[in-house]
Parts: C-alpha cells; sequence; structure tokens
C-alpha cells in the first residue's frame, strides 16, 4: 500500500511538471485602468488556483465557527445532562442477596 501511495504521487508529480512544461508561453493579463501582467500561463493558473483556494476557506470560516460553538454548546449540555443523571441513579450492587432468595428468578 505504501508504495502505491509513492506510485500514485510520483503520477501526480509527472502530470502536472508535464503541464508546466507545456504551458510556458508568456500571456498578458488585462486588469482594470490599462494595468496588464505578464507572466508564463502555468504561473497564471497556478495564482488562480491560489487565490479560489484562499478564498474558499475564507468563505467557510463563518460556518466553521459556528459548527465549533455547537459542538461547544452540545458537549456542555451533554455533561450536565450525565451528570444530573448519574446523581439520581442508584448505587450498585454488591452482588449479595437474601437468605433463601435465587437470583434465578424460580
Amino acid at each position: 500500500m505504501k508504495y502505491l501511495l509513492w506510485f500514485l504521487k510520483a503520477v501526480v508529480f509527472f502530470a502536472l511538471f508535464a503541464f508546466a512544461l507545456n504551458n510556458q508561453q508568456t500571456i498578458a493579463v488585462n486588469f482594470f485602468f490599462g494595468t496588464v501582467w505578464r507572466a508564463p500561463l502555468v504561473i497564471v493558473v497556478l495564482c488562480t488556483f491560489a487565490c479560489g483556494l484562499a478564498l474558499g476557506v475564507l468563505m467557510m470560516i463563518p460556518r466553521w465557527w459556528k459548527n465549533r460553538s455547537d459542538r461547544r454548546n452540545q458537549t456542555a449540555s451533554s455533561s450536565l445532562w450525565s451528570n444530573s443523571i448519574q446523581s439520581v441513579s442508584p448505587p450498585p450492587q454488591t452482588g449479595t442477596t437474601k437468605p433463601g432468595l435465587s437470583t434465578d428468578g424460580v
């Protein structure tokens, strides 16, 4: 299994390396107000991917915070619930029975 994972990592690396080699031509990215950025296509694709990844993470942060606070509140309420149940439950039996009574129900 370990060798299969290394093989898959090598395949992904060489695929990305071949992509980078095939996309070395310089392109112009036109921004607002006549601003132009000239860079190799692979750099532009990499920057676009990184910006999309960062934007996705930033958009997920509020949901992560909400889920985290919900889990905290849920564990706090469940620990209070389990403490109240433990305080009401009867003490454990010692395993002794009264003389003359059988424990098998007969």
